[in-house]
């Protein structure tokens, strides 16, 4: 199997268990999945096609498909921001259409920024360097207890699919004792 199968195969099973399906266009879908298979192969792992990611995984984790964003655009639009997964309604009409971006402007900023300033300046030892302002938090799914890491929580669990306001912060104690 080839890795587009692969990627097409993966996409597939998680639009079925979701009450999803794929775009009704297949140029679109191939085009789709081929930008995933490049973000893999790029970054590392799969960040939405249709979107600028930082190529830094702490900034990227609400872009990683399927995204944070494709509950509430499938919800309020019948399809997410790049139509990957649709609803039943979309797939019958076959009715693609552009819906406003979801994902906040800072997190866009910040993938753009990262983006220029690695461009023009990158060397060997610069691609390593973790991201400099990030403020990654434990956040606990009071529903189902999933537990991830990132600055904020999904708009909805992976697992449960309980939405944001369900997740709480986990504080975490961490004492450090300096011997002289």
């Amino acid at each position: 199997m080839t890795k587009i199968e692969n990627i097409k195969k993966r996409v597939e099973n998680d639009a079925k268990a979701n009450g999803y399906y794929l775009t009704p266009d297949p140029e679109m879908l191939q085009d789709l999945l081929e930008g995933l298979q490049k973000n893999e192969e790029r970054y590392g792992y799969p960040s939405c096609p249709c979107r600028l990611a930082s190529g830094k995984l702490e900034l990227d984790r609400d872009l990683i498909c399927p995204c944070d964003y494709r509950a509430p655009d499938i919800n309020d639009y019948g399809q997410c921001y790049c139509a990957l997964y649709v609803s039943k309604d979309v797939n019958e009409k076959k009715s693609i259409q552009q819906i406003p971006e979801r994902r906040p402007i800072e997190k866009q900023g910040r993938a753009y920024s990262v983006s220029t300033e690695e461009q023009k300046t990158q060397t060997p030892t610069q691609t390593e360097e973790q991201p400099k302002e990030t403020n990654t938090t434990l956040w606990y799914c009071q529903q189902c207890g999933y537990v991830c890491f990132r600055e904020e929580p999904p708009y909805v669990c992976p697992i449960c699919k309980a939405k944001k306001e369900m997740f709480s912060k986990i504080a975490i104690g961490i004492q450090i004792n300096k011997q002289k």
